[in-house]
C-alpha cells in the first residue's frame, strides 16, 4: 500500500465506488489467482504479482517477501511441502472492498479463509486473515504490487484505519 492513513482518518462506508464491471473483474482476478495456488501452480500464481511486489504476513514471515522471484521461490517450497504431506489447500475470499486510487491502482480489502484437508481426512480452517492489496494494471488485467495479510488472533489490524 502506498500511503498509510493518518490516525485522524476515520473509515466510512461511502464511496468512491468502482463500477460493477470493474468490481466483477477484480473478483474474477482473485478467483483465478487463488485457483492457481490451490491447484498447485506456484509459477503461474507468482506471475500475478509485479516484478517488485511485496508480500507481508507479519504473523508468519519475519520479513516481507520482496520481488516476484522471491515470492515464486516461497510458493514453490510451500507447494512442495503440501505435496509431501498429502494436503489439499484452499482459499476463500469474501467481503471484498475495492477503492480506486488517483494513480490508476486499486486498493482492496477482503476477508480470507485458508483451509487445508489431509487427503482422506477432514477439512480444517487453517487461518482467517484480512487481506489488503494494492493492484495495478498489467497485461490486460491486474497484478498485485503489495499484499499485507493480518491473521485474526494476532492482534489489532493496523491497516484497519485505512480505507481498503
Amino acid at each position: 500500500m502506498s500511503a498509510a492513513a493518518t490516525p485522524t482518518e476515520t473509515p466510512t462506508a461511502t464511496g468512491p465506488y468502482v463500477s460493477a464491471d470493474l468490481y466483477a473483474q477484480v473478483q474474477q482476478f482473485y478467483a483465478r489467482q487463488m485457483g492457481l495456488i490451490d491447484d498447485g501452480h506456484p509459477d503461474a500464481w507468482a506471475d500475478t504479482f509485479t516484478e517488485d511486489a511485496v508480500f507481508a504476513e507479519a504473523s508468519r514471515l519475519k520479513e516481507p517477501l520482496r520481488g516476484r522471484e522471491v515470492i515464486r521461490a516461497s510458493c514453490r517450497e510451500r507447494q512442495r511441502r503440501l505435496d509431501a504431506e498429502g494436503i489439499d489447500f484452499r482459499h476463500w475470499l469474501g467481503m471484498l472492498d475495492v477503492r480506486p486510487q488517483s494513480d490508476g491502482s486499486l486498493r482492496t480489502r477482503a476477508y480470507a479463509l485458508a483451509m487445508r484437508t489431509p487427503r482422506g481426512g477432514a477439512l480444517e480452517i487453517f487461518a482467517s486473515v484480512v487481506c489488503h492489496d494494492q493492484l495495478v494494471p498489467g497485461d490486460g488485467g491486474w497484478r498485485v504490487r503489495r499484499r499485507d495479510l493480518t491473521h485474526d488472533g494476532a492482534g489489532h489490524d493496523e491497516r484497519a484505519g485505512e480505507s481498503a
